[in-house]
């Protein structure tokens, strides 16, 4: 687990390893599986986990789900927030341009 910039969420946020965004993975689709109408309830597993892992206090369990190391790109030369994607090539927090060899 690492803090980083989140640019849906627009603040810093928990996000997940990739061996901790699997477990998380694996209790959100078991939520999907639990007969209850409350999301709370349904997912209370996927929160209880990442809420007990970062002590970071989520609700959302959507949010959760794009929490992960591996889903965002490095850090913005000039700002320091992450990139949106491994691949992006524009900041989503300040513009920055970067180059990216494919």
């Amino acid at each position: 687990m690492e803090i980083k910039y989140c640019w849906r969420c627009k603040i810093d946020v928990p996000m997940l390893n990739k061996e901790e965004f699997e477990i998380a993975s694996k209790l959100y689709s078991n939520g999907f599986k639990v007969a209850k109408a409350n999301r709370q309830e349904r997912f209370k597993e996927l929160l209880d986990y990442y809420n007990g892992l970062t002590g970071f206090g989520e609700t959302e369990p959507n949010a959760i789900m794009h929490h992960s190391l591996q889903q965002i790109g490095p850090d913005c030369e000039n700002c320091g927030k992450p990139y949106r994607t491994p691949k992006a090539k524009l900041c989503p927090a300040c513009g920055n341009k970067r180059d990216v060899n494919e």
